[in-house]
């Protein structure tokens, strides 16, 4: 898997920031040691740039580049997603201050740094709401086998100035699947597209009164859908 997952030899910066965080290897200069808000044996967690309340990082500890990596749709791979979630939810470890939470990865095109990094950040409640406006319309998938149906593609709007994006809408009432593997499966095999070109985003449902609802929407685009998008950040508030 080396060629599509990178060596532990590699001179990335988010690679080295792993490295400092997990081994206490410095990165080499110019670069700063990162602040290591969170170490464990799978995964560690930075703050994202630029440094907010709300714009956190989870990174794999073991070498892997990004979404195109076949390791992660295997059953070795952590839940890195559920691990994001755990941390940055409230009363997690890295809480996300922001009234609605994202968690999102962007594909190999869209990033510009090359370690697996999922993004821990806000979404405007625009967003949360359109997405509840889905389910309440028979919009949204409840079962990953129906992810990729024509009626369960949708516009939404994120960031401002951003436009509408069409996105694949599903929702689960946990994140103790390997999100990877069912994107792998019931989108990128079932309709031949390629895993290094996709963007995935989790929004956690919320309640009328902000908590959490118990469930999650996962979004997925990519450049074949009409008006799709390879990034998350069209959905994600960093700053």
């Amino acid at each position: 898997m080396q060629a599509l997952c990178g060596s532990p030899a590699d001179n990335d910066s988010l690679w080295h920031d792993v490295r400092y965080c997990t081994q206490g290897i410095a990165p080499p200069p110019p670069q700063q040691k990162p602040d290591c808000l969170k170490v464990t044996s799978h995964y560690v967690v930075l703050h994202g740039k630029p440094v907010s309340p709300h714009n956190f990082l989870l990174l794999p500890s073991c070498r892997i580049t990004g979404i195109e990596c076949p390791f992660i749709v295997t059953n070795d791979a952590a839940n890195y997603w559920d691990a994001a979630w755990e941390n940055a939810r409230s009363g997690g470890s890295v809480p996300v201050q922001f009234p609605n939470i994202g968690l999102g990865v962007n594909s190999k095109g869209a990033r510009r740094l090359n370690q697996l990094h999922i993004h821990m950040a806000g979404v405007r409640a625009s967003t949360q709401r359109r997405l509840q406006e889905l389910e309440a319309t028979g919009r949204v998938a409840f079962q990953p086998s129906q992810w990729g149906d024509l009626q369960y593609q949708a516009a939404v709007t994120g960031t401002l100035g951003s436009g509408d994006r069409t996105y694949r809408v599903l929702r689960l009432n946990s994140l103790d699947q390997n999100l990877f593997a069912l994107l792998n499966r019931y989108v990128v095999v079932r309709f031949g597209l390629d895993m290094a070109d996709q963007t995935l985003v989790v929004v956690p449902k919320t309640t009328p009164a902000g908590g959490f609802a118990g469930s999650f929407y996962v979004l997925n685009s990519d450049a074949s859908l009409h008006d799709g998008t390879s990034t998350c950040d069209h959905l994600l508030v960093y700053t």
